[in-house]
């Protein structure tokens, strides 16, 4: 099976190749010089549409062979055996993070103390909002 699967696979990426090639060394239908200047068919015997020559019938050949190698690689890949089991159940187990150690009761300040508390933000002043201008900062 692994033997068909790497053949199938190299015929598959030496038909892309080699139809890469094929394709950028064909020029295009209006590439002749006549075709710039109104002449349609300037070079073909068989009008605009021009006769299949060798290189557009191997491109052809090649698209077919690279289709046939993609259905047979999809083909190919969804054989594999049905697991009973999740895809989780292969995954590496994380060692839980311990806890930080509890706070000594020394540490814990008690309600009964003197000093005075602060708050932690200082007030924020009043906005004017009667006046849309004031908040709008000037240069």
């Amino acid at each position: 099976m692994s033997v068909i699967l790497t053949l199938v696979l190299a015929a598959q990426m030496l038909s892309a190749i080699v139809m890469i090639g094929l394709i950028l060394f064909q020029h295009g239908k209006g590439a002749d010089m006549g075709a710039a200047f109104g002449s349609g068919g300037s070079g073909s015997l068989f009008g605009a549409s021009g006769s299949a020559n060798f290189m557009s019938r191997a491109t052809s050949g090649l698209a077919a062979v690279f289709f046939v190698c993609t259905m047979a690689l999809s083909y190919f890949g969804n054989l594999r055996p049905a697991s009973s089991g999740s895809v989780l159940d292969g995954a590496a187990v994380v060692a839980p993070v311990p806890a930080a150690p509890a706070t000594p009761a020394a540490q814990i300040p008690d309600n009964k103390s003197t000093a005075p508390a602060t708050p932690a933000v200082a007030p924020a002043t009043p906005v004017d909002t009667s006046k849309p201008a004031t908040q709008i900062p000037t240069k």
